[in-house]
């Protein structure tokens, strides 16, 4: 299919998106079913990944959930609503244990307390002193909408709690749902029952929402300070006794293969339950370590939710495109026969790589089976070699950028020693149109700078018309020539300059993040920017070639190290970020100064006894020290564990450095 039929296939999905989403969000009579709502917005995510040119700023990419409407005052919870990882299949289960494990750095006895995944909508309960004083749903996962007055019409929910052990201050979260047998009563007024949950709790008037039978499920918490709560089932219970509804179905199960036992025992059985499910909850039962675990910058590390099996169908390929990515990265997709997989209609499958379309014998023409599985974009899993026509033809990777004409490579890897499975264009800076057009579309997302009103979409048509050709020129629009545009007014022009005002103060870590340099995501950014302290000395850093200090910062390596270097060798990549430091309000990092380790800085060598490097890294860094990677005189405490390297050692004696064992390190944070 050609780019313009893509185009515009892609602007007739986003569209019905949006009519939906004014359905769903706004009027609360949403005309499709909420699993093809859901898959509605999973082809617009997969479509966008497999061509690069297809973005708008009304795509379901650029938010976790959904904005708060204006009809609600907004509010900000005190812990974010995160969502979790999944996992499919028992090899997924397996990889989850073992990362836990690594992180932990101890192979450790662990229970999982299991909780079915109710599909309903989120919600977070605040009690002060007994009382339930405001109702949050749960919005992007940082900020929701203020719906106290809709939750307190629900009778799962208490007003008040007078347990002596009910603690002062707390957010209780669970699911609000509809069961089956209740929706049927209402089902010409909504489209399926969670839809109905959305609509009911979104209304204006909390005397309608009164009239529909929603139901309350608690199954966590948010805020909460812990005392005597050793357990995930315990707070469950603590649940139980302070008057909420827990689920019939939890339980705590030991090992991978009990989940994966009572997964498939639960799939089986879940077309029974009075409500839908879409997967179970696994989550670590001892309290301790979920908080030593903590989080990644999207979900937890002690909890993943697996789902319920895949779909597949098989359909033919017509053609294959390759996508260019903000880092040159090649990506060819098949273009297939429309085929519906689970009620979703597919259109297209990632093919991941040449050496894929080369191992599977991928061609033009084929009958393959295509697969989707939740989240995860639909992708060809076998050739049908028996309806194999004379006809079908070999697809020829191309040699050279498709955008730009410049040569694409497959890197060397040498840690595997391998040349990597992705091809990319070389071309570092702005010279390549698809890989400047995704760079921009990077620098003003929700992660970097967040403008909002200058969506994907916007990007896109502001580079079509010239206004736009590198991040710089978003902070010198002409307005007058924009407000000429179809479409835009008044206010939307002065809500666009306002965003990009806004946007222009923005902290160190962000901004480093926004450049998009390869292999330099949300927490390496961060890592530079602790290291750093600002972008002064960050540019001082480049400008005298000293970037091979960085292998001193505990996290980064010479995979990091050698894509900066590639990156500034385009010396237009430097006077670009020197002009955005002059047009920009780029925040110095803040140091916390209250820490017990401030100022300064450890290594470590051995193994740490029941805790991983990761963990330890982030003890030193919550207590304002820093952590290097090698010994060196900046380097004031060597920490040793068992069979600790023996050179280093020497090292850090012959520059008068201080050796602790880890049992003195831990007595400097008491």
């Amino acid at each position: 299919m050609k780019e313009l039929e893509i185009r515009k296939y892609y602007k007739k999905k986003i569209n019905e998106l949006k009519n939906h989403n004014k359905l769903y969000f706004e009027k609360s009579s949403p005309k499709i079913s909420d699993g093809q709502y859901d898959k509605t917005k999973q082809e617009i995510l997969d479509l966008e990944k497999k061509y690069s040119f297809l973005k708008s700023d009304s795509s379901p990419s650029t938010t976790l959930g959904y904005t708060p409407s204006k009809n609600f005052v907004k509010s900000k919870h005190r812990v974010k609503m995160l969502s979790l990882s999944n996992a499919f299949d028992i090899a997924d289960l397996k990889n989850f244990e073992k990362k836990i494990f690594n992180y932990l750095n101890d192979k450790i006895n662990v229970e999982y307390s299991v909780e079915p995944k109710i599909d309903g909508i989120s919600a977070s309960l605040t009690y002060k002193n007994g009382f339930f004083v405001t109702g949050t749903s749960r919005g992007d996962g940082t900020t929701g909408e203020e719906i106290t007055e809709n939750l307190k019409t629900i009778s799962d929910i208490p007003h008040k709690i007078i347990n002596k052990d009910f603690p002062k201050d707390i957010d209780i979260r669970g699911e609000v749902f509809i069961k089956k047998s209740d929706f049927n009563k209402l089902k010409n007024d909504f489209a399926n029952p969670r839809n109905a949950a959305s609509g009911s709790l979104r209304q204006k008037n909390p005397a309608e929402t009164k009239k529909i039978p929603l139901n309350f499920i608690a199954y966590t918490y948010g805020y909460f300070e812990m005392d005597k709560i050793k357990r995930q089932s315990d707070f469950l219970n603590s649940l139980k006794k302070w008057g909420f509804k827990t689920n019939q179905y939890n339980k705590v199960l030991k090992t991978i293969e009990d989940l994966e036992n009572f997964h498939k025992k639960f799939e089986h059985d879940r077309f029974d339950l009075e409500y839908d499910v879409d997967g179970l909850v696994y989550k670590i039962n001892s309290l301790e370590l979920q908080k030593r675990l903590g989080f990644t910058a999207n979900s937890p590390r002690w909890a993943i939710a697996h789902k319920f099996s895949a779909d597949s169908a098989y359909s033919q390929i017509t053609d294959i495109n390759i996508q260019v990515g903000r880092t040159g990265a090649l990506t060819p997709v098949a273009r297939i026969k429309p085929v519906n997989i689970g009620g979703v209609v597919v259109s297209n499958a990632t093919l991941h790589n040449e050496d894929e379309i080369i191992r599977k014998d991928i061609r033009i023409g084929d009958t393959v089976k295509v697969e989707r599985a939740g989240d995860v974009i639909p992708h060809v899993i076998l050739v049908d070699l028996k309806k194999r026509d004379k006809k079908s033809k070999k697809f020829l990777f191309p040699k050279n950028c498709p955008s730009c004409g410049s040569e694409t490579i497959k890197e060397f890897n040498k840690i595997t020693k391998k040349y990597d499975a992705v091809r990319r264009c070389i071309n570092e800076g702005y010279d390549c149109e698809k890989t400047s057009i995704e760079k921009i579309k990077h620098f003003i997302s929700k992660e970097a700078l967040n403008i909002d009103g200058l969506g994907k979409k916007v990007v896109e048509k502001f580079w079509d018309l010239k206004l736009i050709r590198f991040p710089y020129d978003i902070f010198n629009l002409d307005y007058i020539q924009i407000s000429k545009l179809e479409g835009w007014g008044d206010l939307s022009v002065s809500n666009l300059k306002y965003s990009i005002d806004k946007s222009k103060k923005v902290s160190f870590d962000r901004f480093l993040y926004s450049i998009g340099i390869r292999h330099i995501g949300i927490e390496n950014a961060k890592l530079l920017a602790e290291y750093t302290k600002s972008i002064t000395n960050f540019l001082n850093f480049v400008k005298n070639e000293k970037l091979n200090e960085f292998l001193n910062i505990d996290g980064i390596g010479e995979t990091q190290i050698n894509s900066l270097k590639k990156f500034f060798e385009n010396k237009s990549n430097y006077i670009i970020i020197e002009k955005l430091s002059s047009l920009l309000n780029i925040q110095d990092l803040k140091i916390n100064k209250d820490g017990k380790l401030l100022n300064n800085t450890f290594m470590f060598t051995g193994k740490l006894t029941n805790m991983s490097r990761a963990e330890a890294k982030s003890l030193i860094e919550e207590n304002s020290g820093s952590v290097v990677s090698s010994v060196n005189k900046k380097l004031k405490y060597l920490i040793i564990g068992e069979k600790p390297t023996t050179r280093k050692v020497q090292q850090a004696k012959e520059l008068g450095i201080k050796i602790l064992s880890q049992k003195e390190w831990l007595n400097l944070l008491d």
